[in-house]
């Protein structure tokens, strides 16, 4: 499972979160943005559930305010999310609600950790991947558990051990 696919889901649940705070209205209701990106829904409006139409209405409040670039963003996003098997969805999830479960401090070092990661080039990150990949289960764990126990300024090699063929320091 990718960072991307846990940012991702990560975005997705916490759309369908924030959704929840909107109220039910029925379709006259709408803002006239709303209208328009719910059209397709507007003869089986009626028939949905309050919680159906607080989550497109929100959804549709938030689709309007996005500028063109993030909502190109946001339909890459929800093709991938679509793409997944149900099993990758459930795992997705199953790690944001774990990490939603974390102390605030906690998720910023995550996500510090992430911008890291990805400030890295694109051979920097494979490299990394790489020799993680090469780390047997116990060596993973020590590595892992080290990253926890310095706050994210650990990596996942120690002094003492030997770097993956061809990895580079």
């Amino acid at each position: 499972m990718t960072m991307r696919k846990l940012r991702f889901a990560m975005l997705v649940t916490a759309a369908l979160a924030f959704s929840a705070v909107a109220a039910a209205a029925p379709w006259d209701e709408l803002s006239q943005s709303q209208r328009d990106v719910l059209a397709p829904y507007e003869s089986q409006w009626s028939t949905l559930t309050a919680e159906q139409q607080m989550r497109l209405a929100a959804g549709a409040q938030r689709w309007s305010a996005m500028d063109p670039t993030a909502r190109a963003q946001l339909q890459e996003r929800f093709k991938r999310w679509q793409s997944l098997t149900p099993q990758e969805r459930s795992e997705l999830t199953q790690r944001f609600e774990k990490f939603r479960s974390l102390p605030p401090d906690q998720q910023q070092k995550l996500r510090q950790r992430m911008e890291r990661f990805r400030s890295l080039t694109p051979e920097q990150q494979n490299r990394l991947r790489e020799r993680f990949k090469q780390l047997t289960p116990q060596q993973r764990a020590q590595a892992l558990d080290r990253m926890r126990r310095a706050g994210g300024t650990a990596t996942p090699r120690s002094g003492g051990q030997r770097p993956a063929p061809g990895a580079t320091r």
